[in-house]
């Protein structure tokens, strides 16, 4: 097997839950192929170069091998290689969500008739 459709080798590689999602990412044009475009059935080949954007982060990938099965994670992440620069990036962006959490300033509890009060003024509305 030397080709696969984009979204089977998408969904096997587990970068989406289901094929789905896969298809609908390459519809929405989250998936680039060699630079171009990729629809969901466009066929995949070792050594096609694949940018994805997913919800996880943007990766930069070098397809390895290809294969229509879903298997173990450790088994998927064979099919690709990520670049440097991609992981790297996808590594600084997660620790500034994780700082950004604890930075939130979320209320527990819903603000008091005085608080509220003032909110309204500030937006203009009192």
């Amino acid at each position: 097997m030397d080709r696969v459709r984009m979204d089977k080798w998408l969904w096997a590689a587990r970068l989406f839950k289901t094929r789905a999602l896969a298809a609908r990412a390459c519809e929405l044009g989250r998936v680039e192929a060699n630079g171009h475009s990729a629809k969901p059935s466009r066929e995949v080949h070792a050594g096609d170069r694949l940018r994805v954007r997913t919800e996880r982060g943007e990766y930069e990938l070098e397809v390895v091998t290809v294969s229509q099965i879903r298997g173990p994670a450790a088994v998927a992440q064979t099919y690709y290689r990520e670049t440097e620069a991609s992981r790297a990036l996808r590594e600084k962006l997660a620790e500034e969500r994780k700082a950004a959490a604890f930075f939130d300033g979320a209320a527990e509890t819903r603000p008091s008739k005085r608080e509220r009060r003032a909110l309204e003024r500030l937006r203009g509305r009192g």
